[in-house]
């Protein structure tokens, strides 16, 4: 199991369930009104020292003026791609909503490759289960009133090219289907594992099948860049970490926006965030710099030496810093680049429902913000920590987070209240 997300320690669960609630089922529209402000997490989690609420998740990303005023994504539909899906989802959703005053939202599931039965005892499925569980709760959080569809594949992905050609047609079948503009995505595969033939064949198709969909589809793309900070596995039975500076696709390919991670933490002025250590971040091995960083200055070029670079943009990550989560009758924190990624796809279905169009490929608007005299007011800049990976006999020298955009957190964290209308004028 490859999809991108830390648990925190204890949540062990014995899963008894019926498959009925992976049934594919229609969204209903969410109930007007006010949303739940309460900032104390549910026991156990009201002992931890850093739990965010939706409410505080809303806050500390500067949502929460634009939910009051009714921009919450209504209209909007968000896609989540995972491997086999959760057969909790809806009923832990639902206790989810009850607990912080969010609006009831029906998600729908789809399997249009097939599914395999749920095996509680099986690893990988239940990492997915969780995995899935982690994206809607949070979309649902910062954009309680958009539409959620999660696509299952009843393939494993992994490393390599494992899983990804079904990934790739439930894609297909998304945009085929007019399901959703945004895609959210927490899965990734080591550049290690693809640079094979094989590998750097589906890399280029899913490269050009992006490039369609975001420029011509209006479809914005988001990836997590993975939890393996400044490296990532070297082989596809994911023994190894490579002893060299690895990044991951897909968040490599310049037509998806690369999510990486932060620690965010309340204090008297507000928020402050460092680089969570975890954030993959770096510059792929195989794919030429975008148009779009070729404006970045030349402390940053001579990081990327012609090369994309990663994250472009980054949210909070850190288990320990992490929003509540109901999975599977308990409270729980969840991290990883799993977290961060979704967020942004929430924030993006709230920038569509204030344009009133899809934004769709947003990174060319995202860095002409971040390069304008609006930075400091629509991005919380992140200066401190890195992704160094030091786990022997593993030693790989990572990146410093620095002023402006740099290879583990990017352009930082959202400022959504300001980042929004700014993103969507620099969109048009």
């Amino acid at each position: 199991m490859r999809a991108s997300f830390r648990l925190v320690l204890g949540l062990v669960v014995v899963l008894t369930v019926t498959l009925a609630a992976c049934a594919p089922s229609t969204t209903t529209a969410p109930a007007e009104g006010a949303l739940g402000s309460s900032d104390v997490c549910p026991a156990p989690l009201d002992k931890a020292p850093h739990c965010l609420t939706p409410h505080a998740l809303r806050v500390a990303y500067d949502m929460q003026a634009l939910s009051d005023r009714g921009d919450r994504g209504r209209g909007q539909t968000i896609v989540d791609i995972v491997s086999f899906g959760s057969p909790t989802l809806q009923r832990d959703l639902d206790a989810f909503d009850r607990q912080f005053g969010l609006p009831k939202v029906t998600v729908t599931v789809r399997a249009p490759i097939g599914s395999v039965p749920f095996d509680a005892q099986n690893r990988e499925q239940f990492g997915w289960a969780v995995e899935t569980e982690l994206d809607i709760e949070i979309m649902h959080a910062m954009a309680p009133d958009a539409g959620l569809v999660v696509l299952t594949s009843p393939v494993d992905e992994t490393e390599g090219t494992m899983g990804l050609p079904e990934f790739q047609r439930l894609e297909q079948y998304a945009v085929d289907h007019h399901l959703g503009t945004i895609f959210s995505q927490s899965w990734a595969a080591s550049e290690a594992t693809l640079a094979d033939a094989a590998g750097q064949s589906l890399v280029k198709s899913y490269g050009d099948f992006y490039h369609t969909i975001t420029t011509r589809d209006g479809i914005t793309v988001l990836s997590g860049t993975g939890d393996n900070g400044a490296t990532d596995y070297a082989d596809v039975g994911m023994n190894t970490l490579a002893n060299t500076p690895t990044i991951d696709f897909p968040a490599d390919v310049p037509w998806v926006t690369a999510v990486g991670g932060t620690t965010i933490h309340a204090s008297a002025g507000g928020y402050i965030e460092t680089a969570w250590s975890g954030s993959s971040g770096g510059v792929s091995a195989f794919i030429a710099e975008p148009t779009f960083q070729s404006g970045l200055p030349a402390a940053a070029q001579t990081i990327l030496g012609g090369h994309r670079g990663v994250p472009d943009v980054a949210a909070d990550a850190n288990t320990s810093t992490a929003m509540a989560l109901y999975l599977f009758g308990g409270w729980h924190q969840v991290g990883g680049t799993s977290a961060s990624t979704p967020l942004w796809a929430a924030l993006v279905a709230v920038a569509n429902q204030m344009a009133g169009h899809p934004l769709g490929y947003i990174n060319p608007a995202l860095y002409q913000v971040a390069t304008s005299g609006h930075y400091a007011q629509d991005f919380r800049d992140v200066t401190a920590g890195d992704n160094t990976v030091d786990k022997p006999p593993v030693h790989v020298r990572g990146y410093a987070a620095s002023a402006g955009w740099d290879a583990v957190t990017g352009w930082g964290a959202p400022l959504c209240s300001h980042l929004i209308p700014d993103l969507i004028a620099a969109a048009k």
